[in-house]
């Protein structure tokens, strides 16, 4: 993870964000919901312009901001999207109206665990999002990479979780902390043990994976 100076420093030299994302990214502080830094962001919508996908699927919607970005900045990109908070899923629909988004960025309220046969019917898929219940990443995995298509990429937010995964577990103070790290950790070393795939863990934001066939 970058020092805060450091952060600080590349943050300021990010280009304005339309003045509705600011919004968003207002709202979101205000109400606490948890978005993707704005370093992780930036990263993130780089490797996807790369990479050009025709179709990505997110999995963690919360109030449209990944979402709208990633729509923004690949304009010919459809993107289906899952969250299960009803009130996010909500406020994620106006945003996503507000701007004219809506038959581009198609969203779906439920737990991505149930909602496979739905999503299935939007495939392939060039690129899948994990951004949602971090100690559920690797059930994620396993029920939609046969989704991806052949050059398919997955990215995951999140996998550093504010450095809790090198930590020693003893030193984490809830039971639940611990499990979701223990789980983190393995969904982790599963990514960097997979056949037939490589992964890069960037450490920026909250630590990003990069997936790839080899």
């Amino acid at each position: 993870m970058l020092p805060n100076d450091v952060i600080m420093y590349v943050e300021n030299l990010i280009p304005e964000s339309p003045q509705f994302v600011k919004e968003i990214e207002q709202y979101a502080q205000e109400h606490e919901v948890p978005i993707m830094e704005k370093i992780g962001i930036e990263v993130l919508l780089l490797l996807l312009s790369m990479q050009k996908p025709t179709k990505i699927f997110e999995i963690g919607t919360a109030i449209g901001y990944s979402a709208i970005r990633m729509a923004l900045q690949l304009p010919q990109t459809q993107i289906i999207s899952v969250e299960m908070d009803e009130e996010r899923f909500e406020v994620a629909q106006q945003n996503i109206k507000h701007l004219g988004l809506e038959n581009r960025i198609i969203t779906y309220l439920g737990d991505a665990l149930t909602l496979a046969d739905e999503i299935e019917k939007h495939g392939p898929f060039d690129a899948m999002f994990i951004d949602a219940t971090k100690a559920k990443y690797k059930k994620f995995y396993d029920l939609y990479e046969p989704m991806l298509s052949k050059t398919g990429m997955i990215y995951t937010d999140n996998v550093l979780f504010k450095g809790t995964v090198a930590r020693d577990r003893t030193e984490l103070s809830t039971r639940r902390q611990r499990t979701l790290v223990r789980k983190l950790d393995e969904y982790n070393k599963m990514l960097s043990t997979l056949e037939g795939y490589e992964t890069t863990f960037i450490p920026v934001g909250d630590g990003i994976a990069v997936t790839r066939r080899k």
